[in-house]
C-alpha cells in the first residue's frame, strides 16, 4: 500500500516538475521518446548491464562510426525522483556530444517502486563497470568516463563520483573491473536528503519529511526517522582526502523542489577534501526551468573536454571555483 502511494504522489511531483522544466530545461530527459541518432552515429539500443536482470537495467550506447582512437564515453542517467524518467531523452546525444568525439551512453536503473536504494547506485556503477569491461568492443577509453545527470540523476552521478572506492556499492558482475569516473556533471542534484525541508524556499509545497515523500519513498521511510539511511543516500558522506574526479555542479537559486543549498554543501564538502570542483548557479533558474543556451553549453562542453580529452589535466592543482549566471528563456537570458 505504502509503495503505491508513493508511485501515486512521485506521479504528481513528477507533473509539477515537468511543467516547471518547459521554459527551456536542456539536460531534462524526454521519457518515451527515443533520441534520434544522428548520422555517422551506431546506436546499441537496450543493452543488459546485468546477467538475468531487471528489465530497467539496460542501457542505450551511441559510438560515431569510425573513430580515430578509443573514444571518451559521457553517461547521461536520467531524473525523476528515483521513480519515474527513461533513459530515451539523453541530452548528451541531443546536443551533439558525438559529433565533438565522444561516445555516449544513457542508462535505466530500478526505481524506487522496484526496488529501495541502494539498487539506484548499485546499477549505475554496474552500468559503468560494463561499459568499461566491454570498452575494447565499442571503441571506448576505458580510462576516459564522465556522468551527467539531473536532479534525482544528479544525485546518482555525485554518488558515483564521490564513492569511487566504496565497494559496498559494487555488487553483480564484472566486479573485478572498478566502477570509478574521471568526471561529474552534477545538475540541481539532491545531497543530504535531511536538510531538504530547512533549505527550502518559502512557501515550497514539496515537504521532504513527509512519509510519503520521493526521498523516504527512495529509502524506505520518513527522513527524520531513518537518518542513517539518509546519511548512507548522501554523496557527501563519501567524500574523504583521496583523490577525486573532477565536478562540475549547477543549480538554480529559485529551485521550488531541490534546493541550491544541497549543491552548496557538496560544493564546500569537495572544497575542503582539496576535490577539483566548479559550482555554477544561475539566478532566477527554477527545477530545470532557466537552464540552456550557448554559455550554459559551453561551459559543460569545456568541462568535459578539459577533463576527458586533455592529456595530463587530472595532473592540475586542485581549484575551488564558482561563477554565476541568470536564467535563460527562449528569448535569451532573463
Amino acid at each position: 500500500m505504502k509503495t503505491s502511494v508513493c508511485r501515486l504522489l512521485m506521479a504528481l511531483s513528477a507533473l509539477a516538475a515537468t511543467a516547471q522544466e518547459r521554459g527551456g530545461a536542456r539536460p531534462s530527459p524526454a521519457a518515451g521518446r527515443a533520441a534520434a541518432v544522428p548520422e555517422g552515429v551506431t546506436a546499441y539500443r537496450d543493452l543488459s548491464y546485468a546477467t538475468n536482470g531487471h528489465a530497467r537495467q539496460k542501457l542505450d550506447l551511441y559510438v560515431p562510426d569510425k573513430p580515430a582512437a578509443p573514444l571518451p564515453l559521457i553517461i547521461w542517467v536520467h531524473g525523476g525522483g528515483w521513480q519515474n524518467g527513461g533513459k530515451d531523452g539523453c541530452p548528451p546525444l541531443r546536443q551533439g556530444f558525438p559529433a565533438r568525439g565522444y561516445a555516449v551512453a544513457s542508462l535505466d536503473y530500478r526505481l524506487s517502486g522496484d526496488a529501495l536504494f541502494p539498487a539506484q547506485i548499485e546499477d549505475c556503477k554496474a552500468a559503468v563497470r560494463w561499459l568499461r569491461a566491454h570498452a575494447q568492443a565499442y571503441g571506448l577509453n576505458p580510462d576516459r568516463f564522465g556522468v551527467w545527470g539531473s536532479s534525482a540523476g544528479g544525485h546518482l552521478v555525485a554518488l558515483l563520483g564521490t564513492s569511487g572506492d566504496e565497494k559496498a556499492f559494487d555488487v553483480g558482475a564484472e566486479l573485478e573491473v572498478s566502477s570509478r569516473v574521471q568526471a561529474v556533471c552534477d545538475f540541481y542534484g539532491p545531497t543530504d536528503l535531511a536538510q531538504m525541508d530547512a533549505q527550502a524556499l518559502p512557501g515550497s509545497r514539496l515537504k521532504h519529511d513527509d512519509p510519503r515523500s520521493p526521498e523516504a519513498c527512495l529509502i524506505g521511510g520518513p527522513i527524520q526517522e531513518n537518518k542513517e539511511k539518509a546519511a548512507r543516500a548522501n554523496p557527501i558522506t563519501y567524500v574523504k582526502a583521496r583523490p577525486l574526479p573532477p565536478f562540475l555542479i549547477v543549480h538554480g537559486d529559485a529551485d521550488p523542489v531541490v534546493p541550491c543549498h544541497q549543491s552548496e554543501l557538496l560544493f564546500e564538502a569537495l572544497k575542503k577534501a582539496g576535490g577539483n570542483v566548479h559550482l555554477h548557479l544561475i539566478r532566477g533558474a527554477g527545477h530545470g526551468q532557466g537552464f540552456g543556451g550557448s554559455a550554459l553549453d559551453e561551459q559543460v562542453n569545456s568541462f568535459f573536454d578539459r577533463w576527458l580529452k586533455t592529456p595530463g589535466a587530472a595532473k592540475a592543482a586542485p581549484e575551488a571555483t564558482r561563477s554565476e549566471g541568470v536564467a535563460f528563456t527562449r528569448s535569451g537570458p532573463r
